[in-house]
């Protein structure tokens, strides 16, 4: 098998020795054999290093090697001075993914995922929940995500958990509602998540899965208020809720860990909610989820055709 020459380039002080060599009238043969170096490397040197007026010197050879190597470069796909740096540079600030970008224009770099501890560390500090409902007699049309209006619930906890906001994802589109909570409390979650569920209409606002916290303590209160069937997740099974903890993930580039929720109005939590619902999705084909929500509302309103 034959061994695969591996091309170098000259060194700076080669090309002190070639111009030194050039001046006292050496052959290129003799610059070659000082240098160790083939002859066709010292010709092709001079050759393309060499400036009209001047001739060969090493600092000319210098500039020239560089300034051919950066014209070799391939133009850069995204340029700093172009149009679409600046288009990219919004859509990050509107907190679009890479894909999401790359969908629309280019790709990019969001953010990546911290390290997640496992839930079942530790001893279950959560108190039962009277009268629960378990997710496995939830209807299967709920799991099949085709019709509107089943929902899945959380909590955003603040600094110290003193605070926190309602997180509300409807299933089928991943359509998003914050409520503003006065505390982290199971009456702010029943008198949060009441305003904020009575304010859809009754045909989407089917059944909502939750977690076993606290904060769902009053899910009869809830229900009787809203006309939602409430359905809670089992211990320690966070992917039950899957949809919500994506959702969580995305809500925590506008609303950080470690600070204080209470200082959010219900306007910017709402205008936090439009954000992440004007985002296209891959799932859903890189439509946003405001559309598929409008989509599927409209369907589910339509009446059946007539069989033929």
């Amino acid at each position: 098998m034959t061994e695969r020459t591996i091309y170098k380039q000259l060194r700076p002080e080669e090309r002190i020795v070639i111009s030194s060599m050039k001046l006292q009238g050496a052959s290129t043969r003799a610059m070659a054999r000082v240098l160790a170096r083939p002859a066709s490397t010292v010709s092709r040197e001079l050759r393309r290093n060499s400036c009209p007026d001047l001739g060969y010197t090493s600092d000319t050879a210098r500039a020239l090697h560089a300034q051919r190597r950066t014209a070799a470069k391939p133009t850069a796909k995204l340029d700093m001075g172009g149009v679409a740096w600046r288009v990219v540079l919004t859509l990050l600030d509107w907190k679009w993914s890479p894909q999401q970008i790359v969908s629309q224009l280019v790709a990019c770099l969001r953010h990546g995922h911290s390290t997640r501890m496992p839930r079942t560390r530790g001893t279950d500090r959560r108190g039962q929940i009277p009268d629960m409902v378990s997710i496995h007699v939830r209807p299967p049309e709920v799991n099949d995500r085709v019709m509107p209006g089943h929902w899945e619930g959380d909590f955003i906890k603040g600094a110290g958990n003193k605070s926190s906001v309602g997180v509300l994802v409807e299933r089928t589109s991943r359509l998003v509602l914050l409520a503003r909570m006065e505390d982290a409390t199971a009456s702010s979650a029943l008198a949060g998540f009441t305003v904020k569920l009575n304010s859809i209409a009754a045909p989407v606002r089917q059944s909502l899965t939750y977690d076993q916290g606290k904060g769902m303590s009053r899910h009869a209160e809830l229900a009787a208020n809203t006309g939602v069937r409430v359905y809670f997740c089992d211990p320690h099974s966070p992917w039950q809720r899957g949809t919500c903890e994506n959702t969580n993930g995305l809500l925590r580039q506008y609303l950080p860990k470690g600070t204080d929720l209470s200082i959010y109005s219900q306007d910017e939590l709402d205008a936090i909610a439009d954000s992440l619902n004007n985002r296209p999705r891959a799932t859903h084909n890189w439509h946003t989820p405001l559309q598929v929500f409008a989509r599927t509302l409209a369907s589910s309103h339509q009446p059946p055709t007539a069989a033929q």
